[in-house]
């Protein structure tokens, strides 16, 4: 989450840096980005190769009006189907929900900028609706789009990013592909805190990156995509800007036996793999589904 857009702002004009929104992943004093993807292979060990790397792109990324976000699909989604974008909880355009609150089937229509592999802008793209947004457990807001799959697809040449539906491994590398700055960070898992506690919210399993995904203000909600595949294994969503002990922007690792750490200047991701199986046939919402695991009202 984010610190407020004048206090932002101030940090920003020391920095020389571009104009940041109010809400969005956090901004680390020294943000060192990278702005392609890897697209050399790993190189194999004596027993066997590791996984060949994509060149991952801004396509199917989408800017909001403060933070990131992607077009997605679920493994069984449809051409045919209301085309969804995913971006944060702390996003929403009503504010931030409350701890145990989940919002379903709320109006909207919020419009996202589609942005091509180069990060031009391509398309306005409208909600007709927040299907999903929580920030108990997980942090994510998932809009459904008065567009299909393949009125994008024809129209724009874009193909929706596909979410992962199985839990992501320790190691693996990922890209942070920010819509809101056009810009894609370069990284692996680290591990996964078990509880991340940051103000009144707390998240399950969460993602923590390596060093070098210094994401930025601005980049929340962005896609977090595993080089190897292509696909969605995260949602961006926050990191410990100050050094504090769990705090707004200052979220800290609770583990199993209730021990509390921080890393500080380390980022975030909420991950998405439980979320294809809360959706149904027509990309429909349902919460009662068997296997689904998010939060329900």
């Amino acid at each position: 989450m984010r610190k407020p857009l004048v206090a932002a702002l101030f940090a920003l004009v020391i920095t020389g840096a571009g104009v940041a929104p109010a809400v969005a992943a956090p901004a680390p004093a020294a943000a060192s980005t990278s702005t392609s993807a890897s697209t050399s292979a790993v190189k194999a060990d004596t027993k066997a190769a590791a996984p060949t790397l994509q060149a991952v792109s801004l396509a199917g990324t989408v800017a909001l009006s403060n933070c990131s976000g992607s077009v997605i699909r679920f493994p069984n989604s449809a051409d045919s189907d209301p085309a969804l974008v995913l971006s944060n909880g702390h996003c929403l355009e009503t504010g931030f929900p409350a701890p145990g609150e989940v919002i379903v089937d709320q109006a909207s229509s919020r419009t996202f900028g589609l942005l091509n592999s180069a990060g031009t802008r391509v398309a306005t793209l409208r909600a007709g609706k927040v299907a999903y947004s929580t920030m108990t457990d997980t942090d994510v807001t998932i809009y459904q789009l008065t567009s299909t799959y393949t009125t994008i697809k024809n129209s724009y040449g874009i193909s929706a990013l596909t979410v992962q539906d199985t839990h992501p491994t320790v190691g693996t590398a990922i890209t942070v592909a920010s819509g809101y700055w056009k810009r894609l960070y370069n990284c692996s898992i680290d591990g996964f805190a078990y509880r991340l506690k940051e103000g009144d919210w707390t998240w399950k399993d969460s993602i923590r990156y390596t060093s070098a995904c210094n994401t930025i203000g601005g980049t929340s909600g962005s896609p977090v995509i595993d080089q190897a595949t292509g696909k969605v294994v995260a949602v961006n969503n926050t990191g410990n800007e100050d050094g504090e002990t769990c705090t707004v922007n200052n979220p800290c690792e609770v583990d199993t036996s209730g021990n509390v750490t921080i890393h500080p200047g380390i980022n975030y991701a909420e991950e998405t793999y439980q979320i294809p199986a809360c959706f149904t046939t027509g990309n429909k919402l349902n919460l009662s589904a068997s296997g689904c695991t998010l939060p329900k009202p």
